[in-house]
């Protein structure tokens, strides 16, 4: 196969990759705490048989390569809720809860308490707190998350009483890329990550959920560009193809 077929087709499997990326973000603009996707290309040179004996030497061939794909962590924005159950996080951090499969992290604030007096994820997953899940009891009123996330609520039926329930686990990690994304908004830390706790700077706001950090604008734009280069390429390998069948029927005919 000619080199120019080649090295667009190892171009459209690049863009398509990163139209895949895109789509991804653009379906997830409204996610609470989803956190954007992107793609990284790179240069592969491809390997030359050498002859000496030609006067031209030849000249590297440059595919587009894939170099994996990495998440952007950036702070998404803050958006008021009024549920005082919802919890928005200011910094490097996120939440744990309890999963089947055992310890997950997210971003997601949304939160509300189930019928066994748990806080949960709305997908039902127990958060945690430095002592486990966090239960809330049948008579506490007016629930109150601290900057720090320590969560306190007036207890009693007649006499109020301000009581201390739990502190929501907030924690990070040193290698924040090797999260693996799963559903739910969730991710899973394989070995490596670092888990840590959460540093000072990580403040808690209640009554609030942080949105998305998709810009809307520039992935749209990105996928304008995208499906504008793929379709370049696939018409200049419509052309090189056009020509090629035109040299062979040339060659092919035969002098009268």
């Amino acid at each position: 196969m000619p080199n120019a077929v080649l090295i667009g087709l190892s171009s459209q499997m690049a863009l398509r990759r990163e139209l895949d990326s895109i789509a991804n973000n653009i379906a997830n603009v409204n996610t609470t705490g989803f956190k954007a996707d992107r793609v990284r290309f790179q240069e592969h040179l491809a390997p030359l048989a050498r002859e000496n004996r030609f006067d031209n030497p030849d000249r590297a061939v440059r595919f587009v390569e894939e170099g994996g794909s990495w998440r952007d962590y950036g702070q998404g924005g803050i958006q008021q809720t009024g549920n005082p159950l919802d919890v928005a996080i200011d910094g490097n951090a996120f939440l744990v809860v309890q999963t089947p499969d055992g310890e997950r992290y997210t971003r997601s604030g949304s939160l509300q308490i189930n019928a066994q007096g748990q806080l949960v994820t709305l997908d039902g997953s127990p958060v945690m707190g430095d002592g486990g899940p966090i239960v809330l009891q049948t008579l506490d009123r007016n629930v109150s998350i601290t900057p720090d996330g320590r969560i306190t609520v007036l207890q009693g039926a007649e006499k109020l009483y301000d009581s201390q329930r739990s502190r929501l686990r907030l924690v990070s990690f040193a290698n924040p890329q090797l999260l693996q994304k799963e559903g739910n908004n969730m991710y899973s830390a394989p070995d490596g990550a670092g888990l840590q706790a959460a540093g000072a700077d990580v403040k808690v706001v209640q009554g609030a959920v942080e949105k998305s950090n998709v810009n809307s604008v520039i992935e749209m734009t990105r996928l304008i560009e995208v499906s504008r280069t793929y379709t370049t390429i696939a018409n200049l390998l419509s052309q090189h193809n056009d020509m090629r069948k035109s040299a062979i029927e040339r060659l092919a005919e035969v002098p009268s």
